[in-house]
Parts: structure tokens; C-alpha cells; sequence
């Protein structure tokens, strides 16, 4: 993306369930999947985690940052809300790049997921239904 599409690209609100964290995210995620990883399952609670891949200087925190709980190191992590758990994001690929959880997000992104990865341990009470792809585990950009 060019830094006039970037400069032209819609920003999104993005929250936790209590609204004590809030992000901006500008909408021009490079990818999205549903991640049926044991931790992805773990951290949000849920069959799968949905979320949008983007470089990490395109997330902003803007109020709440103090109160986010970090579960890895500088590089990579989860990021919470302190106040209520809610998984806001995923820190990943060396630290250069954020993954999103959808869930989060107020507004519509244009970017809808395009896949399922790590099927090879999705929850066994859970039926994909879709046509998305399925890939037994991840499919390079993760």
C-alpha cells in the first residue's frame, strides 16, 4: 500500500467489552483467517479466533493503553483489557505486524476472512460449515 492509499484509507474504532481500551486501526488489512489454534481457543473462549493481519504502526491506542494486560514480551504477545479480559489484538511476526481480533472491532472492515488455519486442532465439538479453505495448520503469512 502506498502512503496515499494509506493516507486515503478508512480508520476503524476498535474496543474491548468494557470500552476501557480503545484502538484505531486504519482498513487496509493485508489478510484474514480464522485461527482454530488450541491458544486462539484458549485466549478468546470460542470455537475459532477471527482476525485481520496488518502492520503494527497501522494500530493506534487511543485511550485505555495503561490498561491493557501483555501475555508474551516486547516482540510478540496477546494484549487484554485489564478491567475485563477481552483479547484485543496479537502482536506477531517478529513484532512488525498485529493480528486483529475481529470481535473487536465497532466498525465494518472491508476485509472479510479468507480461510480457516489450524484445523488440524480445531475443537472436535465444532463443524466448520463454510467454503472457506482449511488448512491443517497455518498458510505462510501467520
Amino acid at each position: 500500500m502506498t502512503a496515499s492509499e494509506k493516507s486515503n484509507a478508512r480508520i476503524l474504532i476498535g474496543e474491548c467489552y468494557c470500552r476501557t481500551v480503545r484502538f484505531e486501526v486504519t482498513d487496509a488489512f493485508s489478510y484474514a483467517m480464522n485461527c482454530h489454534c488450541s491458544n486462539c481457543r484458549r485466549t478468546t473462549g470460542a470455537a475459532f479466533k477471527p482476525f485481520a493481519g496488518i502492520a503494527q504502526d497501522q494500530l493506534r491506542i487511543v485511550s485505555g493503553g495503561d490498561q491493557r494486560v501483555i501475555f508474551g514480551d516486547d516482540t510478540t504477545h496477546d494484549a487484554h483489557c485489564a478491567r475485563c479480559g477481552s483479547l484485543l489484538y496479537s502482536r506477531v511476526r517478529g513484532g512488525a505486524w498485529v493480528h486483529v481480533a475481529m470481535g473487536t472491532l465497532v466498525d465494518t472492515p472491508s476485509i472479510r476472512p479468507s480461510a480457516h488455519i489450524f484445523v488440524g486442532s480445531k475443537a472436535p465439538w465444532h463443524e466448520i460449515t463454510d467454503n472457506l479453505p482449511q488448512y491443517r495448520e497455518h498458510i505462510g503469512v501467520v
